[in-house]
């Protein structure tokens, strides 16, 4: 059935400065390695960041219709996520539609398909994250939902699930309890801080991991 839903409940500023502090790849582990997309899902070009709330559409397979109303419902910092049927064999967003997101403040956008206008894309740098790129243009003929639970990537994004990115990837929060959140990822990335001054100064703390691969059979011989 086609729906749109016109507005849902964004996390506060504040909740999302706080996890857009972090990376994704921090932000996977510290919510038990839940959250992350489909690793082919990645950012047009090097050095791009995103984070911001989900504003979410489906469209057909090889049909961009309902990108046109998810721009014009979105928020500035809003993050368009689109559900195109795993299609990277299509091109349905390009530089045109960029210069809208850009136009409404739009944060960036997450994809299971292929975007088009590679160059265009890069020069405006907005935060894009698709499947790759892909001349096939798409029609304009198929209703879809928009602000409705979408799976992307393999995983389940609900509008107003907080949404970052950089190079390694996509990764969606979910939890309402973010200020817990935030501190397993600091409490994470200050451990992985003290191990890599470690690691630097030549030692490393391997009496755990030999126990542990003692306890799995391991035997060490000359």
């Amino acid at each position: 059935m086609a729906h749109v839903i016109r507005n849902f409940t964004r996390p506060s500023k504040a909740d999302i400065e706080a996890i857009g502090k972090f990376s994704p790849a921090t932000i996977h582990e510290a919510q038990g390695k839940l959250g992350a997309l489909d690793p082919r899902i990645k950012p047009i070009q090097p050095g791009l960041q995103l984070v911001g709330p989900a504003i979410t559409a489906k469209c057909h397979i090889g049909d961009n219709l309902m990108i046109f109303e998810a721009i014009n419902l979105a928020q500035p910092g809003d993050v368009l996520v689109l559900s195109a049927g795993d299609n990277p064999d299509q091109g349905g967003f390009g530089d045109v539609l960029a210069a809208a997101c850009i136009g409404k403040g739009i944060a960036g956008l997450v994809i299971d398909a292929g975007v088009r206008d590679g160059r265009g894309l890069r020069q405006i740098r907005l935060p894009v994250f698709s499947l790759g790129l892909s001349i096939k243009g798409t029609s304009k003929d198929t209703l879809g939902t928009i602000n409705h639970p979408v799976v992307v990537g393999g995983e389940l994004i609900t509008p107003g699930d907080i949404i970052v990115a950089d190079d390694d990837g996509v990764v969606v929060v979910r939890t309402d309890d973010v200020a817990k959140l935030a501190k397993a990822c600091q409490d994470r990335e200050d451990s992985e801080a003290k191990l890599i001054e470690m690691h630097r100064s030549g030692r490393m703390e391997i009496e755990d991991r030999y126990a542990m691969m003692r306890s799995k059979g391991c035997v060490w011989s000359d």
